[in-house]
């Protein structure tokens, strides 16, 4: 069984009186320990498929199962709950919390948790150091490059070690050195820890570190290129 199963997604919405549909009956499997990159022009759908799966967003009909949790026909609380133990994000912008030192932006999640302090403590420690930020763990986001803050963002994807991890054009917003550091670091998370990702970009340079790639357009997989290898040692899943 695939770690995520998509079938017959579809996904509409209303603009004005056009009726658009950004997504049109997809089906996908990821095993686990899969880099997919989903490429394609914008209005595609593919940061429409990163919101469904992760459960922000409904579809209209389909189902995604993750990890054999049919997510699809979770409640509103239920998926909140689901998301904090489960989904990873990296967004393009960081969206860290300003007035939180390193350490603490990276801790949010796991509040949402059932883990102790020391437990805690740990996967925070874990996770800065998967990210080389160890000794920027007590540092604010305004004494931070744009590359450390998004270094800060993809530690606080991992460090619950989610069963998926999903990234919106993590590198949109990054200079061509800053944006290397970046991909180098997630395919090093991939490769060494085994994490299953699923990220949307424009770039091809940035889409050549994923092991898969699917291409969108009007809403349906018009390309997969099939992964080249599959890792499956996750270090980060250990709490002891």
């Amino acid at each position: 069984m695939a770690l995520v199963e998509i079938r017959s997604l579809t996904k509409r919405f209303r603009k004005g009186d056009e009726t658009i549909t950004p997504l049109d009956d997809v089906d996908l499997d990821i095993e686990p320990s899969e880099f997919v990159v989903l490429m394609g022009p914008s209005g595609t759908g593919k940061s429409t498929l990163l919101n469904l799966l992760a459960g922000i967003d409904r579809a209209n009909e389909g189902t995604i199962h993750v990890a054999g949790t049919e997510i699809t026909r979770l409640s509103r609380s239920q998926l909140a709950d689901w998301r904090a133990a489960n989904l990873g994000y990296i967004f393009q912008t960081h969206n860290l919390i300003p007035v939180l030192t390193t350490y603490e932006n990276v801790e949010l999640p796991l509040l949402l948790l059932p883990l102790s302090g020391s437990e805690r403590r740990k996967r925070v420690e874990l996770a800065l150091e998967a990210v080389g930020l160890t000794d920027r763990r007590d540092h604010y986001p305004r004494q931070l490059s744009g590359g450390q803050e998004q270094r800060v963002g993809i530690a606080r994807a991992i460090v619950a070690s989610p069963t998926v991890i999903v990234a919106d054009e993590p590198t949109g917003s990054l200079d061509a050195t800053t944006s290397e550091q970046i991909q180098v670091l997630l395919g090093r998370l991939n490769r060494e820890l085994g994490m299953t990702m699923l990220m949307v970009t424009h770039d091809q340079q940035v889409a050549s570190i994923g092991t898969r790639r699917l291409r969108l357009d009007r809403g349906r997989i018009v390309e997969d290129s099939p992964a080249s290898n599959v890792h499956q040692k996750h270090p980060l899943s250990t709490a002891d």
